[in-house]
């Protein structure tokens, strides 16, 4: 299996400021990657009207709906931190984490990205990190 997060899937500027404009973001970067078609976008805002996908910690992980399911070619993430906090439904978000699985192969990395973001000393590192490759070193064991 291929990683599901590249270096040129890391964005330290996002330059959203609405929870739309911020899944359009993370869902060009995975557009972009090859893993999921153009559709797939459409379907992240219909799981964002549907239920909030903020969880905590400065964190939204916006993600397809099951009718999306074949827009997705391969498993992968986005990730784009915000300079400035993004109003989602009254919670700040600086971190925007666009998910895509194939086959159910979401769930594992979910858990990995949750395990980061469960911890305050990983979300302080995350919003000082300077590069991608930073990003990349924290966040890598949702590679494995």
């Amino acid at each position: 299996m291929s990683n599901v997060l590249e270096l040129a899937q890391i964005d330290l500027h996002g330059s959203a400021t609405t929870p739309a404009e911020a899944i359009d973001e993370a869902g060009r970067l995975l557009v972009a990657s090859g893993a999921v078609t153009p559709e797939y976008v459409a379907f992240m805002h219909d799981r964002e009207a549907t239920v909030s996908t903020y969880m905590g910690n400065f964190l939204a992980i916006p993600h397809g709906t099951n009718e999306g399911k074949e827009t997705i070619l391969a498993s992968a993430l986005s990730f784009v931190r915000y300079d400035q906090p993004i109003d989602w439904n009254g919670n700040e978000v600086r971190f925007v984490v666009g998910i895509a699985g194939k086959d159910g192969g979401h769930m594992e990395v979910l858990s990995k990205i949750a395990i980061v973001f469960s911890e305050d000393d990983d979300v302080a590192a995350l919003l000082k990190a300077e590069t991608p490759e930073a990003v990349l070193e924290l966040l890598g064991d949702v590679n494995e």
